[in-house]
């Protein structure tokens, strides 16, 4: 993509700002998978996505930056990570965008058994294994009609499958909140954010619900107002809802390499 704009400018700087930057911090027991090791050398690990948007909640909350932060950035695209004092430890995709919890069209983690099956006892190619896994699964594979959460919450209440996408999606984020908490031994503050987790109050309601023993409670008017801070006041883990700005981490970023090559 460079070299192809290069040629249009080719006076002006060029960059990229990689969206697996923010988890170059990964332990090793978490970047790696349980593959021979000559895998692991090869580059075959866990690199982590939605970098630049971890990034810019960290920044916004570098003043008071608690120590336990699991940060979940729900839209289309959905991960979930784990920060300790500012740096990523865990989160939910892996080597691609494509793992961790189910999302628009994304399927999120899988049994390596179900590609075997596929590739082998339904003789899918690797080209419609992957049309399959990224554009044809998550919310829109299940509920069978949208990959848009707002349309699946409007239909919910007539519509069986979108009402069993809406509870997969809720219960796998639940899931996954769960171990990033272990991960961290507890937690300080629940961050939502992207699409879903800024604006849908029922998917955040009930991915906490039945939360509370990890400190996690919500109070439900201020959660239906998508209110800065959504936890009952006094609570062990405070819950907060704050917008994201990865093009605004895109252009600190060029600033600061533009500054460093003069």
């Amino acid at each position: 993509m460079i070299e192809e704009a290069q040629k249009i400018y080719p006076k002006v700087p060029h960059f990229a700002c990689f969206d697996t930057a923010f988890h170059r911090t990964l332990p090793e027991a978490a970047a790696r998978f349980a593959l021979p090791s000559d895998l692991f050398l090869e580059g075959v690990r866990r690199y982590g996505f939605h970098g630049l948007s971890y990034e810019s909640i960290v920044r916004r909350l570098s003043k008071n930056l608690p120590r336990r932060v699991v940060i979940a950035h729900l839209g289309n695209g959905a991960s979930l990570t784990a920060v300790e004092n500012g740096l990523s430890v865990d989160t939910t995709m892996g080597l691609t965008p494509t793992g961790g919890i189910p999302m628009g069209t994304r399927s999120g983690d899988l049994d390596p058994g179900v590609l075997l099956y596929l590739l082998v006892e339904r003789g899918m190619t690797p080209a419609l294994v992957n049309e399959l896994v990224n554009r044809q699964s998550g919310l829109r594979g299940v509920s069978g009609v949208s990959a848009d959460m707002r349309d699946l919450l409007a239909r919910e209440s007539a519509d069986t499958s979108a009402a069993e996408a809406i509870t997969l999606f809720c219960y796998q984020a639940r899931k996954y909140l769960g171990a990033l908490v272990a991960a961290l031994s507890g937690l300080d503050t629940l961050v939502f954010t992207g699409g879903i987790g800024e604006h849908a109050a029922a998917v955040r309601w009930r991915i906490c619900e039945g939360l509370e023993f990890l400190g996690i409670r919500l109070e439900p008017r201020g959660n239906e107002a998508h209110t800065p801070v959504i936890s009952r006041q006094g609570g062990a883990v405070t819950v907060r809802v704050m917008q994201t700005d990865e093009d605004l981490m895109i252009a600190r970023h060029t600033k600061r390499v533009i500054g460093m090559s003069g």
